[in-house]
């Protein structure tokens, strides 16, 4: 199975989508309020911390089907999905939100 074809999956694509959705909420927050510290969570950080988490389990599907069965093609997607993690969680740590 080629790289392109697994990406195709949901499992594949599916966890870098909600990690670029989560990315997206966190900097239309910040462009819309700033990062200044706010007494309560607001609806963006809600629909973060709901977008990480529930990539999680799709995540872990990801591997466990497709590693063993096509590992060459599998770890570069799974870095994929890993960096979007990263990626989406980097301006919540360096902005302190």
């Amino acid at each position: 199975m080629s790289l392109p074809r697994l990406l195709k999956h949901p499992s594949g694509f599916l966890p870098l989508a909600m990690s670029l959705v989560a990315l997206a909420t966190v900097a239309l927050h910040v462009a819309r309020f700033g990062s200044a510290p706010e007494p309560d969570e607001g609806a963006a950080a809600h629909i973060w911390q709901l977008l990480m988490v529930a990539q999680m389990p799709v995540i872990i599907f990801f591997a466990i089907k497709w590693i063993p069965q096509a590992p060459r093609e599998a770890l570069p997607i799974l870095a994929l999905q890993i960096a979007g993690i990263l990626a989406a969680m980097a301006p919540v740590f360096f902005l302190g939100l």
